[in-house]
């Protein structure tokens, strides 16, 4: 087997849910940020992908066989994430729900490629993961692209916000800094100029002089490509500093412990999400049982279910789990889910997605329309 790595040796960071699995049990992985800084999104993704396991096994599994999972934590460490993706590929899972952040997603999809897995992520955004070619048909996502949330955002600012000066800042990753381009594209091509265009580094926590710039140069709008932590302390000092400047994002801030962050600087904030599976009537009786457990399925939890749910069922009707039979049944079917009906076009993304407007009010998230 083919082994991926960066540099020096990463530690061993897949474990297994719950014991070892049975010789006639089918272990699936689930990849993400287990711990870290973005735990939060990787508890949704590990909590979709359990609820869609334990409902198939209820229902006899799959194949004739029941569903296991192995975890693999990448922490949002590219390295750690092909760490993650060998270890998954020795433990010769068929498929592997993850990974959340593009730039762990993408090297890891080397090894998925190059090994036969078959690779669903609900939250990696950035074009590049379907873009590079028929080497990686075994890719597919459930979520949609930033070039199309950043086409939703740059056209919004630019209609809404006429004539304000905009700073777009991004974090320096491969999603945050993919996302803050697509929107600056998006903004350029409607004739707006942005006043500020500026990085930030992942784990700062002082960005005074960021704020003093933006405020020296009248920023009346702050769109942030990046993940929660880092917009959460944003826009906090940018308050603290008297700044009142729109903020805005992307899918990067949708967990609720954005405004654990911010608290009352995170009022009116507003970002674009996928529209919200919670209220679909699809979803109901899903949520309805993570709520019962006294669980929010907020972000991606949902999209991690789905994830799990059309794999299934392209294994079913492929009568196969390999990885070259369930990508062809992926792209010649349509699928019900709990997120609604999805099909996939020929790169594996979806070939209908909309964004649509979320809003932090009081505390909490809630769409506020297309």
């Amino acid at each position: 087997m083919k082994k991926f790595a960066f540099g020096a040796a990463v530690a061993l960071a897949v474990s297994v849910s719950s014991g070892v699995a049975l010789a006639q049990d089918i272990a699936i992985g689930v990849a993400g940020p287990f711990t870290g800084p973005n735990a939060a999104f990787g508890e949704q993704l590990k909590r979709g992908a359990q609820m869609a396991i334990d409902d198939l096994n209820a229902k006899g599994g799959l194949l004739g066989k029941k569903l296991k999972i192995e975890l693999g934590d990448d922490a949002s460490d590219p390295r750690q994430g092909v760490s993650v993706a060998n270890q998954l590929a020795t433990k010769k899972v068929p498929f592997v729900l993850g990974h959340f952040n593009s730039s762990v997603s993408i090297p890891a999809s080397e090894v998925y490629a190059e090994e036969g897995i078959l690779q669903i992520t609900p939250a990696s955004t950035n074009p590049v993961l379907t873009d590079r070619g028929a080497k990686f048909s075994n890719v597919f996502r459930v979520c949609g692209r930033d070039d199309q949330q950043g086409t939703v955002a740059g056209g919004y600012i630019a209609d809404k916000f006429k004539g304000k000066p905009v700073a777009v800042i991004h974090d320096k990753t491969t999603y945050g800094k993919g996302l803050a381009d697509e929107t600056k594209k998006a903004l350029n091509g409607k004739g707006v100029t942005e006043a500020i265009y500026e990085g930030v580094t992942v784990g700062d926590k002082d960005f005074s002089a960021l704020v003093s710039k933006m405020k020296a140069a009248n920023v009346e709008v702050v769109y942030f490509g990046g993940l929660h932590n880092e917009a959460g302390l944003l826009v906090r000092q940018m308050r603290d500093q008297g700044m009142k400047a729109q903020f805005m994002s992307g899918d990067g801030i949708d967990t609720v412990e954005y405004w654990s962050i911010t608290g009352p600087a995170g009022e009116g904030t507003i970002y674009t999400q996928a529209g919200d599976a919670r209220k679909y009537p699809t979803a109901k009786a899903v949520v309805d049982k993570f709520r019962a457990a006294n669980y929010d399925p907020e972000g991606y939890t949902l999209l991690s279910y789905a994830g799990v749910e059309v794999w299934a069922k392209a294994a079913e009707i492929a009568k196969s789990t390999k990885a070259e039979d369930v990508a062809k049944a992926l792209r010649g079917n349509t699928f019900q889910t709990v997120i609604g009906e999805l099909s996939f076009d020929a790169k594996g993304d979806l070939k209908a997605s909309k964004y649509t407007w979320w809003k932090f009010s009081n505390g909490k998230n809630d769409e506020i329309g297309g």
